[in-house]
């Protein structure tokens, strides 16, 4: 059944998405889907060929027929032609991309970044990034407990939608929700950046204690105390408590901790399991955020004097060569404290 998008004075109808992954193809399907005509871009032409023939992207999104009305292209002008702008490219590569749009997009064109992680070589925030390559450009954050085939679908989903312009905000929850994809805006844009950016290293943290055979009750304990390091970082920075235990934060964090659909949980649980990251990496074509950003989230933690064990731990694992077993034994090892103020 097509859901339709409800329509205000000051409607934007024209949604391009730059990104055709798994989860900017399902965003694509989902506004198409609402009754627009959507051009999905793909960086290659012969992957725009293949998508528009097969009416599926059978890479990334196997199984899902496109509607009619979405259309993919190469041409990055075209994508650019939109009164909205879903802009799904990994968080590692948004400065190139923004800087390749920057030449073709308006300056009315509101840009949605809808990529989670801290850009590893700056430290910086997806906002920080938008603000230095386009720092005129009215944009949002999409942001949630959300995984690309279900949206596709059109099963039932809820996100944040995160822009310090409330009247912006407003209009694109208008813009882009339909009854089965429901957006919830707040003016707290650091928030719902941080709890989406750390939550994808505790993912990592979650699959390995399941392949490891840690038991369920390590389980629990990982995420409720990685819940309390996403509060610890993201307040210090200036993100709410409201934000960071909603949809893009506590929300997003029980689901792909809990799941093997998602990349990173997916991907700590080979770990677990005792395969190596480099050749888990190899069969993968997704971009798994967490393995990026747990080094830049951890160099956050020490310039900001911030105790995050658990991520910390996730980088040991990722980024210098520890193994699982004894980062464990270091957790487990560490001082009995009070709950307030524990780590782990």
């Amino acid at each position: 059944m097509v859901m339709k998008a409800r329509k205000t004075e000051e409607f934007m109808e024209k949604i391009n998405v730059i990104g055709a992954g798994a989860w900017g193809t399902s965003l694509a399907i989902a506004m198409a889907h609402s009754g627009r005509n959507v051009e999905l871009w793909c960086r290659e032409e012969t992957q725009a060929n293949s998508l528009n023939h097969d009416l599926e992207n059978k890479k990334y999104l196997p199984g899902i027929s496109f509607p009619s009305s979405l259309k993919a292209t190469s041409d990055l002008e075209k994508a650019a032609a939109a009164d909205i702008i879903l802009n799904v490219v990994p968080a590692q590569h948004l400065r190139a991309n923004l800087t390749a749009l920057s030449k073709k997009i308006s300056a009315n064109t509101a840009l949605i970044i809808c990529s989670k992680g801290i850009e590893k070589i700056s430290g910086k925030m997806m906002s920080e990034v938008v603000e230095e390559v386009l720092p005129l450009q009215p944009y949002a954050l999409l942001s949630g407990p959300n995984f690309a085939h279900e949206v596709a679908k059109g099963l039932p989903s809820a996100t944040t939608l995160a822009t310090s312009d409330g009247t912006l905000g407003r209009r694109l929850v208008e813009a882009i929700g339909i009854p089965t994809f429901r957006p919830y805006f707040t003016d707290d844009v650091i928030g719902a950046q941080m709890g989406g950016a750390i939550k994808n290293v505790l993912a990592i943290a979650c699959g390995i204690v399941v392949g490891a055979k840690l038991g369920e009750n390590a389980r629990a304990a990982l995420i409720t105390r990685g819940m309390a390091e996403i509060l610890r970082l993201g307040e210090k920075l200036g993100g709410r408590a409201e934000t960071l235990m909603g949809l893009s934060g506590f929300g997003d964090l029980v689901l792909t901790c809990s799941s093997t659909a998602s990349r990173n949980f997916s991907l700590g649980k080979a770990m677990g399991e005792g395969c190596r990251l480099e050749d888990f990496l190899k069969t993968r074509h997704s971009v798994t955020e967490g393995v990026h950003t747990a080094a830049a989230i951890c160099e956050l933690a020490r310039k900001h004097k911030i105790d995050m064990p658990i991520c910390a731990a996730v980088n040991k694992i990722l980024n210098e060569g520890a193994s699982v077993t004894e980062v464990v034994e270091e957790l487990l090892a560490r001082p009995f404290r009070d709950e307030k103020l524990a780590g782990f």
